[in-house]
């Protein structure tokens, strides 16, 4: 594994499992510092533990947590290099727009994108110090097309992060802050096998759209971070990172 990481020091949210925890790993193998943030202790301290780095437990919805964590990587570890903002939920309840709450509405809102919001917010600060810093936030293919098995406010969310990045890597670019939207299409994760058990016929009909014919696994959207947080993108800032199987590209599916 090369080491383009080496020595940087790196923030994940929703560190405790699927993408993020294969970014961890990534991260680690490729020699930065790992600070594992996830609400949930158990995971979240498991994969601190497994890349040698920090867990922190925080509520990402809480401004007060968020600027408390980035401190605390910073108070750590000296500096702050990487940040995957990556936590986000997909509940069940969030559905078409004619039967989803508004209370449903409002919390995916807030873990999906008020999260981001608030990490790009508070780590902004510590890499302007440094002149220098890579931030990468989860959107998703669902950012730049639109689906008729609907989940109205997660791809609202992701729409917003979409935006949000494109904004901030634009305004931060001359002080060496490079901010890229990741736009993963369907991913083999927890969430992803959710899905799978309680609706099987949605789950396939998204399956079917994919040109490869096939989910992407945790580790093949790690190492997209991967490339995003190191110099080998150095020129890549504002960026819609799609990493999707080639579903963005398809007007009918390979039979």
């Amino acid at each position: 594994m090369t080491q383009r990481l080496d020595g940087r020091v790196a923030v994940i949210t929703g560190a405790g499992s699927g993408i993020g925890l294969a970014t961890a790993r990534r991260f680690a193998a490729e020699g930065a510092k790992v600070v594992c943030v996830d609400l949930d202790a158990e995971t979240g301290a498991k994969a601190a533990a497994e890349v040698g780095g920090l867990f922190i437990q925080a509520d990402v919805t809480d401004e007060d947590a968020v600027r408390d964590l980035f401190q605390r990587a910073v108070d750590e570890y000296g500096r702050l290099d990487i940040t995957f903002n990556n936590a986000g939920i997909s509940p069940p309840d969030d559905d078409s727009i004619l039967t989803t709450g508004l209370d449903a509405w409002k919390r995916v809102q807030e873990v999906n994108l008020t999260s981001v919001y608030l990490c790009c917010k508070y780590a902004i600060p510590h890499m302007q110090r440094q002149g220098k810093g890579s931030i990468i936030n989860t959107a998703s293919f669902v950012a730049v097309m639109g689906a008729a098995t609907s989940q109205i406010s997660y791809s609202a969310s992701k729409g917003g992060v979409l935006a949000m990045s494109r904004e901030l890597g634009v305004q931060f670019a001359r002080e060496g802050i490079r901010v890229n939207a990741l736009c993963p299409g369907p991913v083999n994760t927890p969430l992803l096998q959710e899905l799978f058990a309680k609706d099987p016929e949605r789950a396939a009909r998204r399956l079917v759209h994919i040109p490869l014919g096939r989910f992407a696994e945790p580790e093949e959207i790690a190492a997209a971070v991967a490339f995003l947080a190191s110099d080998d993108s150095s020129f890549m800032t504002a960026n819609t990172f799609l990493v999707d199987g080639g579903i963005s590209g398809a007007y009918v599916t390979p039979q």
